[in-house]
């Protein structure tokens, strides 16, 4: 009977005497050898017993904070070697056939990284092994990860870490079906070693990516060799044979990948916006006056080119895109909503400044944009089509005046700027800052549902008055409210 089950050949175990040892040894030497052997069994058996995982609580522990999370990744993947060699050495020795993949959508539970300013590694915990696409940006410099329809279960405080080649770091849904994390790089990078390790009965499965320090010739050379695929583009909502209502195309900023501002708040932009969107559109919706598009209506990632063209593409009446700013710490205060048109020169620095924050988007969501100059020069020769501007000013006035009645708004609410968003020509065009989640007083009526509410009402009372203005209502809207009837509110 084997005293020790499950124990494999190996170097502690006791070697057997060469053949006729026995012969001509008295009892007791045969007695000695024996209980030699007995005894050098236990003390295999003991060794083989204490090193032996046994139940829940002989799991691997999580490292210590400051543990390198490479020596985890390499301990890993030795582990993998070493367990093909013995399959390959010891056929007879069963090796347990890795679990069965799990149904259910794909988990990202952690991302660590680790390394210096030579070498970075990051390791990303998922729930079994998948494809990925990994490549570089430049301009500035950034790494992208390509993944499936990924659920980032992360710690809130990994977007914040950062460590060696890397300085910072996001992750989110960036098309339908297909997840993205962008690594913000100290300078030129590249992907020395792309892998995935599968998961075992105590260890997740593990995505590795390291990177090294490179230069920007390389980096030139590797993106121009493997240009990222673009998202699919939204497709035009389709009209109804002899609906000519007026579409309003509704552009909430930012999603997926792309948070917007926070304020340093559990709350962020892309939801705000998004919930401000729908509840607007529902107004319009019920109405019966117009078509509504919406550039996104769930939490996925659109580039700022991709929502000008659905805006042409569907040949918007009007262009309203939704915002909420915030202001640096230590920058002062500033509350209510603002109402921005397009303009080569800023009107001020704050709207300057707004306007490089919102046009930084695309790069934040790792969206390639060295072949943007030349259609973005040629929109901007066409801006000289005065009619689409004065009209865009005509809708802010119009909307300010509205907002006034129901929210707080900027002491100088009409600004305008370069805005990316807000460049199709042939479409009347706004970008609306419904506030500022830098201020708690803001924060609070940016979520509020009643407060969405009224802004809704208001916006939708200003686009009446617009096209009606322009002899463009297709059917006959609710009257708006009388001035009386909303200061008796």
């Amino acid at each position: 009977m084997d005293r020790c089950p499950g124990r494999r050949p190996g170097p502690l175990s006791p070697p057997l005497p060469p053949a006729g040892a026995g012969r001509g040894t008295s009892r007791r030497s045969a007695g000695t050898l024996v209980r030699g052997a007995l005894l050098s069994l236990a003390f295999v058996c003991f060794t083989v017993s204490s090193a032996a995982p046994t139940g829940a609580a002989s799991r691997q522990q999580p490292a210590a904070p400051g543990v390198d999370a490479a020596r985890e990744a390499e301990s890993t993947a030795a582990g993998h070697e070493r367990q093909d060699s013995a399959a390959a050495v010891n056929s007879a020795a069963a090796i347990p056939a890795p679990p069965p993949a799990a149904s259910g959508p794909l988990v990202a539970r952690d991302a660590r990284l680790a390394g210096d300013a030579q070498r970075t590694r990051l390791v990303i915990d998922l729930d079994r092994a998948v494809e990925f696409r990994v490549f570089i940006l430049a301009n500035p410099y950034r790494v992208v990860l390509d993944l499936p329809d990924v659920q980032f279960a992360l710690k809130p405080d990994v977007a914040t870490r950062r460590r060696g080649l890397v300085s910072a770091l996001r992750f989110g849904v960036f098309a339908p079906g297909k997840a993205r994390m962008v690594l913000e790089a100290t300078g030129p990078v590249a992907v020395d070693r792309a892998y995935v390790l599968d998961a075992t009965a105590d260890e997740p499965a593990r995505l590795v990516i390291d990177l090294v320090a490179s230069d920007a010739e390389t980096v030139a050379r590797a993106a121009t060799a493997t240009p990222p695929a673009a998202p699919s583009p939204a497709r035009p909502a389709a009209a109804a044979d002899g609906d000519d209502r007026p579409v309003i195309v509704l552009d909430p900023g930012h999603g997926g990948i792309d948070s917007g501002t926070t304020g340093y708040s559990a709350f962020t932009e892309k939801t705000i916006v998004l919930e401000t969107a729908l509840a607007l559109r529902e107004k319009l919706e019920k109405s019966g006056a117009y078509r509504v598009v919406m550039t996104r209506s769930t939490d996925t990632f659109v580039a700022l080119g991709e929502r000008v063209r659905i805006a042409r593409a569907n040949r918007a009446a009007l262009f309203v895109s939704l915002h909420a700013d915030a202001l640096a710490r230590g920058d002062g205060k500033a509350t209510g909503a603002s109402v921005y048109t397009l303009s080569e020169t800023a009107s001020d620095a704050d709207a300057a400044r707004l306007a490089e924050s919102e046009n930084k988007a695309d790069l934040i969501a790792g969206v390639d944009l060295s072949d943007e100059s030349d259609a973005v020069a040629g929109i901007l020769v066409e801006l000289a089509h005065r009619e689409t501007r004065a009209f865009s000013s005509l809708f802010a006035r119009t909307l300010v005046g509205a907002m006034k009645t129901e929210i707080r708004t900027h002491r100088s609410p009409l600004k305008s700027a370069g805005f990316r968003v807000l460049r199709a020509h042939d479409v009347p065009s706004v970008l609306v800052e419904l506030g500022y989640m830098s201020s708690p007083e803001d924060r609070k009526q940016l979520t509020s549902e009643a407060w969405r509410e009224r802004l809704a009402g208001a916006a939708a009372r200003a686009i009446d008055a617009f096209f009606a203005a322009r002899g463009l209502n297709r059917t006959a809207p609710a009257a708006p409210e009388s001035p009386a009837a909303i200061v008796s509110r």
